[in-house]
C-alpha cells in the first residue's frame, strides 16, 4: 500500500469515528423528560418507562418525592423544582417534558398554573384524576384512609373541596391515556365503569387535550405496559400518539 493512499484510508477512518466531545454536545442539546410518580408510590415504579426514554435518546430524571407527606400544594413545587434541577445538573439544553401517573399530573398542573416552567415541551398524563376520583370521596371516611395515603388523597374527589376540578385547562401541549381494567372490584363499584381501578375513563379527561387514548391496563401497572411506553414515546415525539398498538 503506498504512503497516498494510507493517508486517504485513516482520514477516513478518523473522520468516521464520533469524538467525545461531540456526544457531550449531543447529549447536552437532547430533551430532558421528568418522570412524576403517582400517589403512594416511589420512583421505582416509573423504572421500566425511564429504561424506555434513555434507550429512545432521551435524558431522563425519574424523580421520586413524599406523596404520603403533604398536600398538593407543598408537593407540586417540591417535585417539579427537583425534577427542573436534575435536567439542569445533567446538562440539559432541549426541551423539558414531563410523564406523570396518576397524582404526579396533578401536580404538573397545579404548578404550571401559578409557574411558569422554563422550556416546557409536552406533558403525557397516565390515569390523571382530572375530574377527581368518586372513590377518593367514597374511602375518605374509612379509617386509615389518610395515614395510607396523606393529605393529597383528600384533595382529590369530586366535591367542592376538589382541587383538579379548580384548575383551569392547562396551557401547555399535553395527552392523557386512561386505563379501564381493573383488579379492585371494590373500589371499582364506586365509579362510573369503564375504569382503571381508581379513577374512571370519563374523569381522566381533559379540555384542551391533543389526544387521547383508552388502554386495556390497571391503574397500577399502567406505567409498565408496553403498549403505553410506545404511546407516550410517540407522543413525546410527534405530537400524537398515531396508530393503535396490540395491547390498547
Amino acid at each position: 500500500m503506498n504512503s497516498r493512499v494510507a493517508v486517504l484510508l485513516m482520514a477516513g477512518l478518523l473522520a468516521g469515528a464520533p469524538s467525545t466531545g461531540s456526544a457531550a454536545v449531543a447529549a447536552a442539546a437532547a430533551d430532558c423528560v421528568v418522570l412524576l410518580h403517582g400517589m403512594a408510590r416511589t420512583h421505582r415504579s416509573m423504572r421500566p418507562m425511564q429504561t424506555a426514554l434513555q434507550a429512545a435518546g432521551y435524558i431522563v430524571v425519574n424523580e421520586g418525592y413524599p406523596s404520603r407527606k403533604h398536600a398538593i400544594e407543598k408537593l407540586a413545587p417540591l417535585a417539579i423544582e427537583a425534577g427542573l434541577e436534575g435536567c439542569k445538573q445533567q446538562g440539559a439544553k432541549g426541551r423539558i417534558h414531563f410523564v406523570t401517573h396518576s397524582l404526579g399530573g396533578i401536580l404538573v398542573r397545579h404548578y404550571a398554573a401559578k409557574t411558569e416552567i422554563p422550556r416546557l415541551g409536552r406533558v403525557v398524563m397516565l390515569a390523571p384524576p382530572n375530574q377527581g376520583s368518586a372513590a377518593a370521596d367514597k374511602w375518605r371516611a374509612v379509617p386509615g384512609f389518610g395515614w395510607l395515603n396523606g393529605p393529597a388523597a383528600f384533595q382529590l374527589g369530586k366535591g367542592d373541596d376538589s382541587l383538579p376540578r379548580r384548575l383551569s385547562p392547562p396551557s401547555f401541549e399535553f395527552a392523557v391515556i386512561a386505563g379501564d381494567r381493573s383488579i379492585d372490584p371494590i373500589t371499582s363499584a364506586m365509579l362510573d365503569n369503564p375504569d382503571d381501578g381508581r379513577v374512571s375513563v370519563a374523569d381522566t379527561r381533559l379540555a384542551g387535550m391533543r389526544d387521547f387514548r383508552v388502554v386495556h391496563a390497571t391503574h397500577a401497572f399502567m406505567m409498565r405496559n408496553r403498549g403505553v411506553i410506545a404511546l407516550t414515546k410517540s407522543f413525546l415525539s410527534t405530537g400524537q400518539f398515531g396508530q393503535r398498538v396490540g395491547s390498547e
